[in-house]
C-alpha cells in the first residue's frame, strides 16, 4: 500500500491547529460521483501502477468505460467499510454526440447509461445500504472544463448559437421514471 500512496503523493497542506477537530465532526451525509471506473496494475518495472484499457466495452464520448456495477461495488465498499451517515449519488452522467434531428434530440445511449446507474443504486438500497438520494449530471449541456462545449452532458440540448432548449428524450425518460417512482 505504501508504494501506492507514494506514486500518487501530492504535496499536502499544512495542517494547522484545530483542523483535526473540525474535520472530525459527524458527518450529516456523504456525497458520491461516480461516472466510471479505473483498472489498474502494478508495473512489473516497480514503477507508478499502471491504467489497463478494454477496447471490448462501451465507452462515452469522453471515452469512459461504462460499468453501472462500479458504483454498486463503489456503494457497497462504503457500506462494508466504514459507519455510514445517509449516502447521496451527487454527480452521475455521461457525454454522448447528440444531434438535434427534426426539433427532438434521441438520445438511448444517455437513457440507457442513466437506467442502469439508478439500478445499481436500487440494488444497494436493497442490500441496506443507506442511499437517499441521486443527482443526475446535467440538466443543461454546459461548459465542460476540460473540453469546452463540444461535449454534450445535459438532458436538455442547448443550441448555442441561439440558446434555445430542447428536452432530449432522455428528460421525458427521467422525468417519467421521477413520477413513477413517488410513492
Amino acid at each position: 500500500m505504501s508504494r501506492l500512496l507514494e506514486a500518487f503523493a501530492l504535496i499536502r497542506p499544512p495542517i494547522l491547529e484545530g483542523d483535526l477537530a473540525t474535520i472530525s465532526a459527524p458527518l450529516d451525509f456523504l456525497g458520491v460521483n461516480y461516472y466510471t471506473r479505473s483498472v489498474v496494475r502494478a508495473d512489473p518495472a516497480g514503477g507508478p501502477p499502471v491504467t489497463v484499457e478494454s477496447d471490448d466495452v462501451e465507452r462515452t464520448e469522453m471515452g469512459w468505460e461504462v460499468y453501472p456495477d462500479g458504483l454498486y461495488e463503489l456503494l457497497a465498499r462504503l457500506r462494508d467499510e466504514y459507519e455510514l451517515p445517509p449516502l447521496y449519488v451527487t454527480d452521475n452522467g455521461a457525454a454522448y454526440a447528440d444531434r438535434r434531428e427534426n426539433g427532438t434530440v434521441d438520445d438511448p445511449r444517455r437513457i440507457s447509461y442513466v437506467d442502469r446507474h439508478l439500478a445499481a443504486i436500487r440494488r444497494a438500497i436493497a442490500d441496506g445500504i443507506p442511499v437517499r438520494g441521486y443527482f443526475l449530471w446535467s440538466l443543461l449541456d454546459n461548459f465542460e472544463w476540460a473540453f469546452g462545449y463540444s461535449r454534450r452532458f445535459g438532458i436538455v440540448y442547448v443550441d448555442y448559437e441561439t440558446l434555445e432548449r430542447v428536452p432530449k428524450a432522455s428528460y421525458h425518460w427521467y422525468r417519467n421514471f421521477i413520477a413513477a417512482s413517488r410513492g
